[in-house]
């Protein structure tokens, strides 16, 4: 009986060994004998999650440390590469732990990547030597993507204390430009939610050539005292929604530049810094035009300006700012709380008297209200060459926070359009 077994069943046996014997052989010649191969296959950078049918590339497994002294940026460039150049939907994984970078550039086109998402659970800390980084460039900056989301709760910390007495821009208009925490250039679908931006060299998130941006839940601070750390700095971008986020920091909270089109600014609470701002325009020559601008549902608190268009004077070219909407601001203790200045100098000294040669036009502010701490809560200085027109104030009611006598405003070069209730009284 086990003889008739054996004599049935011997061919089956005999292959399943021969099987068996061939992967053994082929698993020693993979690994080696010294078991290195089968190291590196541990190592492997990539998981596949057939849940959502994404590859995951971890920085951990690229050889970042996580320490926050070790210089992590070879391995983030590393990890980079490598989700760049794969297919489909992509995350990139920055694991909890604090990491030393930069500066670092995560560019494209990832020209097979559908989605790409950099989850950044992390704290990472910026070099602080200044010598790493280029006049003007980014920390961490985002150039020529498609469909990218930065989310995660991460926070990228600039250390710009040591930085700051370095800048000396007030004082010299053709001084270096400290790097910005983290720049996006080029960018097509950007989702960023949930980051926080500590203590930048210089602007905290800027934009540049961007199209369909989305910011939400987004934490800037850095000192009242910082030079230049705007919030978020927009330029030559559209379609552009920043919502539901907490900005103070030494400079502007956001800051709209030239070359702007349909930006929507709602659910912003700012300060400590100088507000939120247009400008400064007219600076350079070939600027774009700024239209289709909404801010609306903020809070402004302790600020030197609430709400403010700045543009310089004696302008190189024409350029224009119009279609713009501010609405339903709350002002607490606002040292400008609505400001119009077509004669913008931010150095110590200016000299020029020629009038800016940038047109504005067709500005609501409606639902303004609060406190202002100076006396002329409302200042609408404009250009002499080209006068400012159709501007509209509705419903404006702002007290002056000491409680005493009542606030004033301030016009030059502008008939402004009053409706609703008015406090400060309109200009004469």
């Amino acid at each position: 009986m086990y003889s008739n077994n054996m004599t049935s069943h011997g061919s089956g046996t005999w292959m399943l060994l021969l099987l068996l014997s061939f992967f053994c052989f082929n698993a020693a010649v993979f690994t080696g004998a010294d078991g290195q191969g089968l190291e590196v296959e541990a190592r492997r950078p990539i998981s596949h999650h057939k849940g959502n049918s994404s590859l995951l590339f971890d920085v951990m497994r690229f050889g970042a440390r996580a320490d926050g002294r070790t210089d992590d940026s070879k391995a983030f460039i590393a990890a980079w590469k490598e989700a760049c150049r794969a297919t489909g939907k992509v995350k990139l994984l920055i694991p909890k732990g604090m990491y030393l970078i930069g500066p670092v550039k995560f560019a494209g086109p990832c020209k097979n990547v559908s989605s790409l998402t950099v989850y950044m659970k992390g704290y990472l800390k910026a070099t602080t030597k200044l010598s790493s980084y280029g006049s003007g460039t980014g920390w961490v900056e985002f150039g020529w993507l498609e469909r990218l989301t930065l989310t995660g709760g991460g926070t990228f910390d600039g250390q710009g204390a040591k930085a700051w007495p370095y800048n000396n821009c007030t004082k010299d208009s053709k001084c270096k430009l400290l790097p910005t925490n983290v720049k996006f250039v080029a960018m097509n679908q950007t989702v960023v939610q949930g980051i926080t931006s500590l203590n930048s060299k210089f602007f905290h998130i800027a934009l540049v050539e961007c199209k369909n941006f989305k910011g939400t839940k987004i934490k800037i601070s850095a000192p009242a005292d910082s030079p230049n750390t705007d919030g978020i700095h927009v330029e030559r971008s559209s379609s552009v929604y920043i919502s539901q986020s907490l900005i103070g920091t030494g400079d502007d909270c956001i800051s709209i530049g030239q070359g702007n089109s349909q930006v929507t600014i709602t659910r912003i609470r700012c300060g400590p810094g100088h507000g939120i701002s247009v400008g400064s325009l007219g600076r350079y020559e070939n600027e774009g035009d700024v239209s289709g601008l909404v801010v609306r549902d903020c809070a402004i608190s302790g600020t030197m300006n609430g709400i403010r268009i700045k543009t310089w004077a004696n302008s190189p070219g024409s350029s224009a700012a119009t279609n713009m909407t501010f609405e339903n601001i709350v002002m607490n203790n606002v040292t400008n709380p609505i400001i119009i200045d077509q004669s913008y100098c931010p150095f110590s000294s200016c000299t020029s008297t020629e009038p800016s040669k940038v047109k504005l036009s067709d500005v609501y502010f409606k639902q303004i209200r609060g406190t202002s701490s100076s006396a002329v809560a409302v200042a609408l200085e404009c250009s002499k060459e080209i006068p400012c027109q159709n501007i509209y104030l509705e419903n404006v009611h702002l007290e002056l926070s000491s409680g005493e006598k009542q606030a004033t405003s301030s016009c030059k070069n502008v008939r402004a359009r009053y409706i609703g209730e008015q406090i400060p009284p309109p200009c004469a």
